[in-house]
């Protein structure tokens, strides 16, 4: 990931879910941006129905270390981000190691398969609490830390093309999702006096842990009409400085760069937005 021209010197930015995928992509951006890192992930499975392999302490030390290598300090801690307690004291001895907090990537998230009637309570239960409950606590341990240091901020709520569309056999997830928006849009106009910020995204086919290949055709195998709902990415070229390809999925330092925007002076006229992640999947 090329540096980028320190458009955040001097600012911190809190990141939920770090230790991989996009979590990790926008921690480290916002690092080669200038910004300092407090970063969490709860480094294990949250319950036996999330299916897909949980990231470890191991993978969290991998972002620190990536982090560090773009000379920038990070507070890194195993946090449940359904603990407040939790949350609230990673970002206390954030602010108290860095002086300040002005950006919140509420990126943590889960996801699992089935349709509605059929999911048991503990699958539908883990997908709310930790997609939108535990968000909600990430902004409660937030901003009041944002308001208290006085200097504005952005805060980036990572939602899903399931937050702004339909998207049968993973409905618990969308009803997450979609309750991002709410959360966005009313926080939007809460903390705009304070000077901050807060937009949601929505991106598609972001190649992480967390697409299942396996659940996936499966379910699309036993419910083919669902397919209608879940347009294939087309395909675009992609380099990684060395080669050049044709890809499916995106990276997730692709969304790391609307992060870094929005988390910039840049975007300082947006607020209340959603902001499709999906080179136009959506328009389909």
């Amino acid at each position: 990931m090329a540096a980028g021209k320190a458009t955040l010197e001097g600012r911190v930015a809190f990141v939920t879910g770090a230790a991989r995928g996009q979590g990790r992509a926008h921690a480290v951006r916002l690092a080669n941006e200038g910004a300092d890192i407090i970063a969490i992930d709860v480094c294990r499975s949250v319950d036996d129905t999330i299916t897909y392999p949980a990231a470890t302490p191991e993978d969290l030390a991998e972002t620190v270390a990536a982090v560090e290598a773009a000379g920038r300090k990070v507070l890194a801690r195993e946090v449940d981000i359904r603990d407040l307690a939790a949350q609230q004291q990673v970002v206390a001895d954030g602010v108290e190691q860095f002086g300040r907090l002005d950006i919140v990537v509420a990126n943590a998230g889960v996801l699992s398969w089935g349709r509605l009637w059929e999911l048991s309570p503990e699958q539908f239960d883990s997908v709310i609490d930790v997609n939108l409950n535990g968000t909600w606590r990430t902004i409660r341990a937030a901003v009041p830390a944002m308001i208290e240091a006085g200097n504005g901020g952005s805060i980036i709520i990572v939602s899903s093309s399931a937050g702004v569309k339909a998207t049968p056999g993973n409905g618990h997830y969308a009803a997450s999702k979609h309750g991002l928006v709410a959360l966005t849009n009313t926080l939007a106009l809460e903390v705009g006096e304070y000077g901050i910020r807060v937009n949601s995204i929505h991106p598609y086919s972001i190649d992480t842990p967390m697409i299942e290949p396996e659940a996936m055709a499966e379910i699309f195998s036993k419910f083919p009409s669902f397919l209608h709902s879940f347009a294939p990415m087309p395909y675009h070229k992609v380099t990684d400085g060395k080669n050049e390809g044709l890809a499916a999925f995106m990276a997730p330092e692709e969304v790391a760069d609307v992060v870094a925007w929005l988390a910039s002076d840049n975007s300082a006229t947006l607020s209340g937005s959603q902001i499709a992640v999906d080179r136009g999947v959506l328009k389909y």
